[in-house]
């Protein structure tokens, strides 16, 4: 009856994670005012962008000869670093697809993933907000957003321009993200193109 009740419990518990993690849609994007904290910080952003296309070998600028002396092993350094580089872009997209089996669901799996890493240093109830803009949308502003109650430390909040709209939009060209307390902004993390 207690493992019963265990399973129970982390069942809903990740069900319910879960739920409050998943980015919902922001009709109309206002301003907002802007109050930085120092208790509020974003600290790593990571972009991955998945395509059909399969990368070529990087080989610009080598000429034949540097090419053999890499095959033969003259250059290890170098091509075991590429290698090594190349090993973990596989890894993230076989992550991505993974579960997705027909080619339909492997389309609506293409696009971008922004993963942005953040940190409260006092429990607080926040909003992650992802504001955007796609290249064949032009100067249209987009957001979706998250919103975590009473979180501290260093949590992630992953955003996706994914499938249908990653295809029928375009590419982001421009992006923030906000930490939003209150109504005010209190951390903001911004693209270069963002203006």
């Amino acid at each position: 009856m207690r493992f019963t009740c265990a399973i129970m419990l982390l069942v809903s518990a990740s069900c319910l994670c879960a739920a409050v993690n998943d980015p919902r849609i922001v009709p109309n994007v206002s301003s907002v005012p802007v109050a930085l904290d120092p208790d509020f910080s974003f600290r790593k952003t990571k972009i991955y962008t998945l395509s059909d296309q399969a990368a070529a070998p990087h080989t610009k600028g080598k000429n034949a000869s540097d090419l053999q002396n890499a095959a033969k092993g003259k250059f290890a350094s170098s091509s075991s670093k590429l290698a090594v580089q190349e090993a973990s872009l596989n890894f993230e997209k076989s992550y991505r697809v993974f579960g997705a089996v027909t080619g339909a669901d492997q389309r609506q799996r293409h696009g971008q993933y922004f993963d942005f890493f953040w940190r409260a240093k006092r429990p607080a109830d926040v909003t992650v907000r992802f504001e955007y803009k796609q290249e064949k949308l032009r100067a249209q502003t987009q957001a979706k957003e998250v919103a975590y109650r009473d979180i501290h430390g260093t949590n992630r909040s992953e955003f996706r321009v994914v499938g249908d709209e990653f295809f029928d939009d375009g590419k982001v060209l421009a992006w923030r993200c906000l930490l939003i307390e209150h109504g005010r902004i209190v951390a903001e993390k911004r693209s270069f193109l963002w203006d």
